[in-house]
């Protein structure tokens, strides 16, 4: 058994890990400071043996005591609405709460794994996104409070790897989409979903034309997992390969959820890419890693998700 603290455990994906994490035999520590996660993604897990949460914003301080076994540094905001409402703080738990987690697993000799992102790729000039692509960002635009900031967070890790030889390791995270994604969360799957839900028009910014790759969390995690378990430190790009138009997301949700919505268009963000897609041939190769759920099949049991939560008054 192995002792893994997360931070931002209560997120949308943290929590997962957690699952994962518990699952397989490992003791849990989650530490959130429930800013964008939420208590009720980890309650489940309040009475589980093994599991223990701390409420700390982790650019302050990480208060974990005892033995740790591994980091997941996954605490930020992730979604555009989110970081850019809380800009400073966005750009402190990537510089000084990731410089915490490293201390923390530094402190006990500990393997570290980060949360980056696609993001780091900014709008790319080259398609598919490679791990060996250095990005197209403007680190004067709005996005930058969390585009940069991840690639600072990435540039930590690097430093403490080679200053002090510490097991470091880097998922740049894709698209991703699945339950405890939040319905007021701002990214497109859950706009579009609550919007198909509720039989109001869908939002579309831009034309339409611009492209992602949508993992579902559940293949999101597992390959986490095993980036985690295994000695890789180069980043490794960890997300769904299939590429689609925003006009083809949005008829694949109204088609799931059986809904007549229209679409409405609205301006492009400033900065928003056209094109992202993973090049996942490193994950494939070295960690035997590639997405399996289907995106029609991972959408409805999205839908299925909130319409539960509905049901429980968790809207």
């Amino acid at each position: 058994m192995a002792r893994i603290v997360v931070t931002g455990g209560s997120g949308f994906v943290g929590s997962h890990i957690c699952d994962a994490l518990l699952a397989r035999g490992d003791e849990v520590v989650a530490v959130d400071n429930l800013v964008t996660g939420r208590l009720q993604n980890i309650a489940h897990l309040a009475e589980r043996p093994g599991f223990s949460f701390i409420r700390a914003d982790v650019s302050k301080e990480l208060p974990v005591e005892g033995r740790v076994d591994g980091v997941f540094h996954f605490a930020s905001p992730a979604s555009p609405p989110e970081y850019l409402a809380i800009p400073l703080e966005t750009l402190d738990v990537s510089s000084l709460g990731t410089r915490r987690a490293l201390d923390l697993a530094l402190a006990n000799d500990a393997r570290f794994l980060l949360a980056s992102t696609s993001e780091v790729y900014g709008d790319p000039h080259v398609h598919p996104q490679d791990e060996s692509y250095n990005g197209n960002v403007d680190p004067n635009a709005p996005r930058a409070v969390y585009d940069e900031a991840k690639r600072f967070a990435e540039t930590l890790c690097a430093t403490y790897r080679r200053l002090y030889d510490l097991p470091t390791g880097i998922v740049r995270i894709f698209n991703t989409y699945g339950p405890r994604l939040r319905p007021a969360d701002g990214r497109v799957v859950s706009n579009f979903v609550i919007q198909a839900i509720d039989g109001k028009p869908l939002t579309m910014c831009g034309d339409g034309s611009q492209t992602r790759a949508f993992c579902y969390v559940a293949d999101e995690v597992r390959g986490i997992i095993s980036l985690f378990d295994s000695d890789i430190c180069d980043p490794v790009n960890i997300g769904n390969p299939s590429e689609i138009t925003m006009l083809e997301l949005a008829d694949i949700v109204r088609e799931v959820t059986s809904s007549r919505s229209e679409i409405v268009f609205e301006p492009l963000p400033i900065g928003d890419p056209t094109r992202r897609c993973p090049d996942i041939t490193r994950a494939r190769t070295l960690l035997g890693w590639e997405p399996t759920v289907d995106l029609r099949d991972g959408l409805a049991r999205m839908c299925d998700w909130y319409r539960e939560e509905r049901r429980h008054g968790r809207a």
